[in-house]
């Protein structure tokens, strides 16, 4: 189901595209995301939007070739220099219709890109997390998702920051004052704004309260199944900028902005279901912890994989910087009963709540990339039959010297990707390739950079 509760079948697609027929709207808004989960979008006039939802459109490909600066990758080989950033095809998807009441109720949609012999596009994120999620189908699951992220705003706009050089920004707010009823009184029609404009664009709030920092704001998206979860999650970034625009706020999901405070998480709730969506797979009331053995299968899975899978849940250089002990961020391979120190929080509760937490993405994910290594690396815990040997932390994680430690950089952790064959095995060798070239393009890049920090510890010194 979409978000705004547009079905998938054709006399429901029927009806929509014959609403905006004779909607007296001229434009329609459409959009894909790029693999650093950057949306990309574009107007299309009714009548090209009419063609388009029939049999797709081209967009161009550079959007899989370049970076977040639109700089060329100059080592990836599905687009470049050498292919003259050919059109390739876009495919609508009818079922993620919505209206965007900030824009007067424009029309929406999403797609995914076509890849040759009409086949999703490998190096696609929207078509990696499909692939995954059909994984599960065939194996007689449903998995629900529910991401929550927390994002620093400021009283700046894109000219303000890269005017004053993206320092002594000001706050939208002063201090540590996590859940204050006060900071959110004295932001009243802001916090209104995202709560009901999110809500009529089809990303449903659970809740939305401030966290501890200046400025900082946390909001739990409501759950739906995989692929619809990433979707919510992808305009609910974009959205978020979006309205905050209009208050003159800028946000920020950067993992950490700032040497001095915690970072921003982009957790993903998670549980599996059967296929009629009665029965949460993840529960067993005898357990002790109402753990079902398919659950720890699933949680052995990601832990085990959680290495060399983690550049897709640390997708930039600023995402390690958040990993870090005492930062309320994981940095080993753990699992615990309701402890934020873990990368796996086990929530144990009744039939329709147990679930699990994924506590090691940032806000700076790629949605899909993020869901799609979770429901992955759970999958393949459950198709290997993996037991749950290691213990539940108890305490802290960051005290447990018998783990090693996750890898400290994006060069570390894109190596451990370029190697893993369960990888592969999940998301395809196009796919892998494609995404190991761009973090490695990434990492050259902050490789060659001069940053702060060097300026101040050689400028005058060395």
């Amino acid at each position: 189901m979409s978000g705004n509760g547009h079905g998938s079948g054709e006399e429901t697609h029927q009806d929509l595209i014959d609403t905006i027929r004779s909607s007296p709207a001229e434009y329609v808004k459409v959009a894909i995301t790029d693999v650093d989960g950057v949306l990309r979008g574009k107007y299309l006039d009714k009548g090209k939007f009419l063609s388009a939802a029939r049999s797709g459109f081209g967009f161009c490909n550079v959007v899989f070739g370049w970076d977040t600066a639109d700089e060329c990758y100059d080592n990836a080989t599905y687009t470049g220099w050498q292919s003259g950033y050919p059109d390739a095809e876009v495919r609508l998807d009818l079922s993620t219709h919505r209206r965007i009441p900030w824009e007067d109720d424009r029309h929406f949609f999403l797609g995914d890109f076509m890849g040759t012999g009409n086949q999703p596009l490998e190096v696609c994120p929207r078509r990696a997390l499909r692939g995954v999620v059909e994984r599960a189908a065939a194996m007689g699951y449903v998995a629900n998702f529910g991401l929550e992220f927390e994002w620093f705003n400021f009283l700046e706009s894109p000219h303000s920051v890269n005017e004053k050089g993206f320092r002594d920004l000001t706050p939208l707010t002063p201090g540590m004052f996590g859940y204050s009823v006060l900071r959110q009184a004295h932001n009243q029609p802001f916090f209104d704004a995202l709560l009901r404009e999110l809500r009529a664009f089809g990303v449903p709030l659970e809740g939305l309260h401030t966290e501890t920092g200046p400025g900082v704001f946390e909001a739990a998206i409501l759950y739906a199944p995989a692929l619809e979860a990433a979707d919510r999650a992808q305009l609910f970034k974009a959205g978020v900028k979006e309205i905050g625009h209009r208050f003159g706020i800028m946000p920020t999901f950067m993992a950490r902005w700032n040497t001095d405070l915690p970072g921003c998480s982009g957790h993903a709730h998670q549980s599996l279901w059967d296929l009629d969506g009665e029965q949460n797979l993840f529960h067993d009331e005898r357990d002790e912890y109402s753990m079902s053995a398919l659950f720890r299968s699933y949680v052995a899975g990601i832990l085990q994989l959680l290495p060399e899978l983690l550049a897709l849940w640390a997708p930039t250089v600023n995402s390690y910087k958040r990993l870090v002990d005492g930062f309320w961020a994981p940095t080993k391979p753990t699992w615990g009963i309701d402890n934020r120190t873990v990368a796996c929080r086990v929530i144990p509760g009744s039939a329709s709540s147990t679930r699990l937490e994924m506590r090691v993405p940032g806000a700076d994910v790629n949605p899909y990339l993020a869901v799609a290594a979770c429901l992955g690396a759970g999958l393949w815990g459950i198709e290997q039959g993996l037991e749950l040997d290691q213990p539940p932390t108890r305490g802290s994680a960051y005290a447990d010297g018998t783990l090693p430690r996750l890898p400290r950089t994006l060069q570390e952790a894109t190596d451990r990707l370029a190697g893993s064959k369960v990888a592969r095995e999940l998301f395809g060798d196009g796919f892998v390739d494609h995404y190991v070239a761009t973090r490695e393009w990434e990492w050259r890049r902050f490789g060659d950079a001069v940053t702060d920090w060097e300026l101040r510890r050689y400028f005058e010194i060395i």
